[in-house]
């Protein structure tokens, strides 16, 4: 059974897998610039033009699979030599030109930048053009057409640009590191580094528990995830591959739910701080409501800060969705609370390494978190939270959330309130349409994971924040 939703992402996949692999058995090679044996491919090239491009493009891959250049630490990077055939972009006459007489598209543009050309048919000189879109808005055809990059089109700040020799690059000034390039991008020309040798080290130095307790906190969204399983039997594998303690980040969500409701009542205005990606983006283009963002750490870093002061030997891997995470755990806020994050196509990759039958894994069962907390994974799960968290207090106040899935929802909400014309007093964001459950680490983006994490949270027994906040103590 496919357990991704594109062939890009099973490509990822199986040079993690295979590095993983090959540091089980101590046999990665010293120098990581050379492709393991097992993954180099036959005489005739696959997928590229000639097997000597295939081959330096998978050392590439390679290189970010064992954690990339440690002096660079940006998350999101581009792998250039396999950056091609994509258009080079912008606005282009189709052959839907009808060369028609009243010429709107030369007259609007302000340029000069397009002429009739001898077909009759209009040309547009790219040295001229500054993409401003004049043309293809007046043509009564419809035929200029703004053609952009995937990469581009799915980057909604603006973050990528094409370098002098065509390729994609990064502007890390505007990158949230939210992933949706990488997700996009059909060439798997752009993808995350990745910390799953440190996780391997953190699961052998730890001995089975001997020398410190190893936890996996896991993101509430793995239930929409590893479709071929019951999530269960996911966790059952987490403990399989020698994390001796297992916790929901939903627990982690409940504490955040209870602490934001607090601070939205003293404030009267918040944004939320779960969503690192959306942290970021605030923080970069409206830098004004920085002080509005609530002061909570996310979920995953305030479980972890539970833990870190309960366990103090402890070591702490995330698992979840999220790209962006990879930024969080650098953040100064977050220091010392995590030792690595990976996303869930690491942990499949982990799995398979080991050669982990999941399907003959017995359930294990989390109930620690409640059944708001689990429904963060997905948009307006985290204002529901708080509004539940406001109710059970005994709070009077009266919360006016605004949901915002995507960065364009976001971005038109924190505009009305950077000009004090939002009605909303609870901007929830989140950068991924969707939710966490669209997260660019997930191994699907399907239109029914929403539905699997409502389900996940009404199987949750609390259906309380405050009863789920009992089980602070019993990590």
């Amino acid at each position: 059974m496919n357990k991704f939703d594109t062939k890009v992402q099973h490509l990822k996949y199986s040079v993690l897998r295979e590095v993983a692999r090959l540091a089980w058995a101590d046999s990665l090679l010293e120098n990581v610039s050379e492709i393991p044996k097992s993954l180099i491919p036959g005489k005739k090239p696959t997928m590229r033009c000639c097997i000597y491009k295939e081959r330096a493009i998978l050392a590439e891959r390679v290189r970010l699979a064992v954690g990339g250049n440690r002096y660079n630490k940006k998350v999101i990077q581009v792998i250039d030599i396999a950056c091609e055939d994509c258009p080079a972009g912008g606005y282009e006459v189709t052959s839907a030109c009808r060369g028609c007489l009243s010429h709107r598209c030369v007259d609007a543009c302000r340029r000069g930048a397009i002429h009739i050309g001898e077909d009759q048919k209009a040309v547009i000189d790219k040295n001229l053009c500054v993409q401003c879109g004049a043309c293809a808005r007046v043509c009564p055809y419809n035929a200029i057409h703004n053609y952009k990059r995937p990469c581009e089109s799915a980057c909604r700040v603006g973050a990528i640009h094409m370098g002098e020799e065509k390729e994609a690059c990064i502007d890390y000034d505007k990158c949230i590191a939210c992933g949706a390039c990488v997700y996009t991008c059909p060439f798997g020309a752009i993808t995350d580094r990745s910390y799953i040798l440190d996780v391997i080290d953190l699961i052998r130095n730890s001995d089975g528990g001997t020398n410190y307790p190893l936890f996996a906190l896991v993101a509430p969204s793995i239930a929409t995830q590893f479709t071929y399983a019951r999530p269960g039997q996911i966790l059952s594998a987490i403990r399989e591959l020698g994390f001796t303690e297992i916790a929901e980040v939903a627990l982690g969500a409940d504490m955040v739910a209870s602490s934001e409701a607090r601070e939205l009542e003293e404030q009267g205005f918040l944004t939320s701080s779960c969503c690192p990606a959306f942290v970021a983006y605030v923080e970069k283009n409206f830098p004004e409501l920085k002080k509005h963002i609530s002061h909570n750490l996310s979920p995953a870093g305030t479980l972890a800060r539970a833990v870190r002061e309960r366990y103090p030997d402890a070591r702490v891997v995330f698992i979840g969705p999220c790209t962006a995470k990879k930024v969080e755990f650098q953040r100064e806020e977050y220091r010392g609370l995590f030792d690595s994050v990976i996303t869930f196509e690491e942990l499949q990759a982990l799995i398979d390494s080991r050669s982990i039958a999941v399907e003959e894994l017995p359930e294990l069962k989390l109930e620690q978190a409640s059944s708001y907390g689990r429904i963060f994974a997905r948009s307006g799960g985290v204002a529901s939270a708080v509004r539940r968290a406001l109710g059970e207090s005994g709070s009077d106040f009266a919360v006016n959330p605004i949901s915002c899935s995507g960065i364009d929802e976001c971005r038109a909400a924190l505009m009305r309130a950077a000009h004090g014309v939002l009605p909303q007093n609870f901007i929830e964001g989140m950068a991924c349409m969707g939710g966490c459950v669209n997260g660019a680490g997930c191994l699907t983006h399907d239109e029914r994971a929403r539905v699997a994490a409502e389900r996940h949270a009404e199987e949750s027994p609390h259906h309380s924040i405050s009863d789920s906040l009992k089980n602070k103590d019993a990590l």
